[in-house]
């Protein structure tokens, strides 16, 4: 029995370049950075004072009234944003997509810290204890959360499912979503990752383990630096992006818009440390080849590599390491950039936007360049062609997107032009 093919028939997203695709694209192009000073929270005596915000974002625009989406913790109102523009943009509409054989599985990698530090804050002010507690803070803050809603309001009923695996989260949300429409669960399912972690508690818990950006505070969009010799850690952000998948002879049968076929996934573990990637890239090499095999491609069919580019010391040079073992010889032939050069890094919706960055850049025939790489950090092994500054235009008929997560989670996801 042939294999079922699973096409990309809707995409959305939240972003630190903008509340939609087109602007999230369009900054991506220009090499515009989403990476400001925090207004979220007072970060006046933080050491780190910098992050990927979105802005103006009003979840009323999607047809929520503010009193559901008080109900609703931020990276839920993130995902239902996302999730409610890809539908759109797939041709459906909540009738009918109700009844189909449709599922939803969502990347997160924290859940509602910004609901946690609301209900932690008065449950430690002083005579207050447990009574003071917001009575919706249970169902709010838990990472399965904004999976559900989004079936709620759309009437799926098929599995709504939330996959925590740290910074890959959002990959392999999609590799499960893959998963599910090959094997006949599902004709539909929607797949992507949502995080909202810019609040007092989430920067300060990665601040003090040391793994944020520092340094540029006074000049935040050169913050995120992947691969530059100056680098000095991550920057947080927070949004959404949401796929459709879709089995393509559903998709066909409809005449929906394809954007691009998903080829093949491959997950892997480090089983090395819990925040440090294993130093010789062979763990995440792993999650690549195998996606190769599941695509049924070779290394040299890939033209675009979005990379995991954290802008850390440790990720940078281990990452470039594990491109060299997978791919071989054609990984100094391929080009490779670090989208979170503008973006920051989105947690959990991470893997999501990136794969949905492969699929534009496939479209559009534009490799996404990696910004404020002025100094190449040679001396640690980062000598591959990583769009410095200035994205490309040049045909791409395959990309592949790889995240690595604390824990040694690595995955990788394979898209590709599609052709009947």
């Amino acid at each position: 029995m042939s294999q079922r093919r699973v096409v990309i028939t809707g995409l959305g997203a939240v972003s630190p370049l903008g509340n939609n695709v087109a602007d999230t694209w369009n900054g991506i192009r220009e090499g515009r950075s989403g990476i400001g000073l925090i207004s979220l929270f007072d970060a006046s005596d933080y050491k780190v004072k910098i992050a990927g915000e979105v802005k103006n974002f009003d979840l009323a625009e999607y047809g929520i009234d503010s009193k559901a989406a008080r109900k609703m913790a931020r990276f839920t109102q993130f995902l239902t944003a996302a999730s409610a523009q890809a539908i759109k943009d797939a041709g459906y509409t909540k009738e009918t997509l109700a009844g189909e054989k449709t599922g939803i599985m969502v990347g997160n990698g924290i859940g509602g810290f910004d609901v946690m530090e609301k209900a932690f804050a008065k449950y430690f002010q002083p005579g207050a204890g447990v009574n003071r507690l917001p009575p919706l803070t249970a169902p709010m803050m838990i990472p399965n959360e904004a999976a559900a809603n989004v079936s709620m309001l759309y009437g799926i009923d098929g599995p709504a499912w939330t996959l925590a695996t740290a910074c890959s989260s959002g990959t392999d949300a999609l590799g499960i979503a893959l998963d599910l429409v090959r094997s006949g669960r599902c004709d539909i399912c929607l797949g992507g990752g949502t995080e909202a972690t810019i609040n007092g508690f989430g920067v300060g818990c990665f601040m003090v383990l040391q793994a944020l950006a520092s340094h540029f505070n006074d000049d935040p969009t050169h913050a995120s630096r992947p691969f530059d010799k100056d680098r000095d850690g991550f920057v947080m952000s927070e949004g959404s992006a949401v796929l459709v998948l879709e089995e393509m002879e559903h998709a066909k049968a409809r005449g929906a818009h394809i954007y691009a076929e998903f080829a093949g996934y491959g997950a892997s573990s480090d089983a090395y440390h819990v925040t440090a990637p294993r130093p010789d890239g062979s763990g995440g090499a792993l999650a690549i080849t195998r996606a190769l095999s599941d695509a049924g491609m070779r290394p040299r069919e890939i033209q675009y590599y979005n990379a995991h580019g954290t802008s850390t010391r440790a990720n940078d040079a281990s990452e470039t390491k594990m491109v060299k073992i997978a791919f071989g010889q054609h990984a100094a032939e391929m080009k490779i950039s670090s989208t979170k050069s503008m973006t920051g890094h989105m947690i959990g919706a991470a893997g999501a936007i990136e794969a949905l960055f492969c699929i534009k850049a496939i479209n559009d025939g534009f490799y996404p360049p990696t910004m404020n790489l002025e100094n190449p950090d040679i001396a640690e092994g980062c000598d591959l062609d990583y769009v410095p500054n200035k994205g490309i235009e040049g045909t791409i008929n395959a990309a592949a997107s790889v995240s690595l997560g604390f824990g040694g989670h690595n995955g990788c996801v394979i898209m590709k032009k599609y052709s009947d």
